[in-house]
């Protein structure tokens, strides 16, 4: 699921629109609106959309909707990385690698070992591709950012 402001761009944990009031509660600032993946019935996605997850966009919390910290929290779960494919490729690098797991809309950095890949594309929550970088002989690990921290896929990719 994606969070997007009425205008359509993406909203972060951070820029969530709301404001603490004297509890733990917050007061959302803007409307946000939710889209649902091609799982929960619409069509897959597509690279012409504007939106990954899909077409049908709702809203979700109305301005000035009062929510617990929590709820906001459970918005944002963290990514996790079910595979990398292929898993192996050249020291060189280079290799257009693709991440599949769960909450990787929000990605915004693959490192292989302590270097960053390059040309990161978020097709879906689901489904990322990135570029390998240089590398030693070897298995490294691959660390997803985002948000909410870094997931690794402990010896994810190796460098033949």
């Amino acid at each position: 699921m994606g969070l997007y402001n009425a205008a359509g761009a993406r909203i972060t944990k951070t820029g969530f629109p709301a404001t603490p009031v004297s509890d733990p509660l917050l007061r959302v600032t803007a409307d946000v609106y939710a889209t649902r993946t091609h799982d929960e019935g619409t069509r897959p996605f597509d690279s012409r959309d504007a939106v990954p997850e899909g077409s049908i966009k709702t809203l979700k919390y109305k301005a000035g909707a009062i929510l617990r910290q929590s709820q906001v929290d459970a918005l944002f779960p963290p990514a996790t990385v079910a595979a990398v494919s292929p898993a192996t490729g050249p020291a060189a690098g280079g290799t257009v690698v693709t991440i599949t797991g769960s909450n990787l809309d929000g990605v915004d950095s693959v490192k292989f070992g302590a270097t960053a890949g390059t040309n990161l594309r978020v097709f879906s929550s689901g489904r990322l591709q990135v570029t390998t970088p240089a590398g030693s002989a070897g298995a490294v690990n691959v660390i997803v950012g985002d948000e909410a921290g870094a997931v690794t896929k402990t010896a994810g990719f190796t460098y033949a």
